[in-house]
């Protein structure tokens, strides 16, 4: 049984708690495509105000030892671990380099998940991950509940703290998950675009549920929506950028928005976001934009 869902925080305020009690940051800093500046970039987005860290054990994609290197070098003085939201991600073979495995690639599909978290924590350098994401379902629906109960299981024993599952297009597939699931996910991690319809039905499926909607290649994803005059001139009304301008609608629509930025004054720029807000009338207009793009 899921928990009951704990009192949302106010949309002015930067965290909002999942249904599992857990406090998020409505901005977190992906680590993806870092590569060897994995460390150095994590350090500089904890140390410039991120308290939001999302990674993944897919060595074909994300460096996470160098998360957890770069997470030892920016807590202390006054900051511990349990001030940052963490969470992680367990890859499917189809999406690993099999070169390069953080599991036995003959085991099977739960103790890969086992073998996985382990590896997790060991490149955190921590005893417990705050979210643990399924990166995307397996082809079939028996396999996604096989991993799931493995999941379920590190919840249980206390090794996370709550569970969710990405790249999930499908509300069918979502229906099944959530109906199947003995721990329900906390959170959707999805890409935010035009080709899905932004996910309406998802998203609408996860409100009416407690579940947190977290958007990934929100800003490279949608060039022509950021173009928009209306948005344009939002963000000069405000004096922000347009990438400002953006997360702050969504994240006054419940969406929690992963950027992954190098630039610090990006990171800077992305954490001011909650230093003004947008009013019911601009939101609505900028909701349009959205509804008004291809699919």
């Amino acid at each position: 049984m899921t928990p009951a869902p704990a009192e949302r925080s106010s949309e002015d305020q930067s965290r909002i708690v999942s249904a599992f009690g857990v406090a998020m940051p409505r901005i977190i800093y992906g680590t993806a495509w870092k590569k060897e500046r994995t460390a150095s970039l994590v350090e500089l987005a904890v140390r410039s105000g991120f308290r939001g860290i999302d990674t993944a054990c897919q060595p074909k994609h994300y460096d996470e030892a160098g998360v957890g290197d770069g997470l030892a070098a920016a807590l202390g003085a006054g900051l511990a671990r349990s001030d940052i939201y963490l969470q992680t991600k367990f890859t499917p073979f189809r999406g690993q380099d099999p070169e390069n495995l953080p599991y036995d690639a003959e085991a099977g599909i739960g103790e890969q998940v086992r073998q996985s978290f382990e590896a997790s924590l060991r490149n955190l350098r921590t005893d417990y991950l705050d979210g643990l994401v399924l990166h995307s379902p397996y082809a079939e629906d028996s396999d996604t509940l096989e991993a799931w109960r493995a999941m379920e299981s590190l919840y249980d024993r206390g090794g996370v703290r709550q569970l969710g599952v990405s790249n999930c297009y499908e509300l069918a597939r979502l229906e099944t998950l959530w109906t199947n699931a003995r721990i329900e996910p906390a959170v959707v991690q999805n890409r935010f675009y035009a080709k899905t319809g932004y996910d309406r039905e998802i998203r609408a499926f996860c409100a009416d549920r407690g579940v947190l909607y977290q958007s990934f290649w929100t800003l490279t994803a949608n060039p022509e929506v950021l173009a928009k005059p209306e948005l344009v001139a939002l963000a000069e009304k405000y004096g922000r950028s347009r990438a400002q301008l953006f997360f702050r609608f969504l994240t006054q629509q419940g969406i929690l928005c992963l950027t992954g930025t190098s630039s610090e004054d990006h990171m800077r720029e992305d954490l001011a976001i909650f230093d003004f807000r947008l009013s019911l009338a601009e939101c609505e207009i900028l909701d349009a934009l959205l509804q008004s793009q291809p699919e």
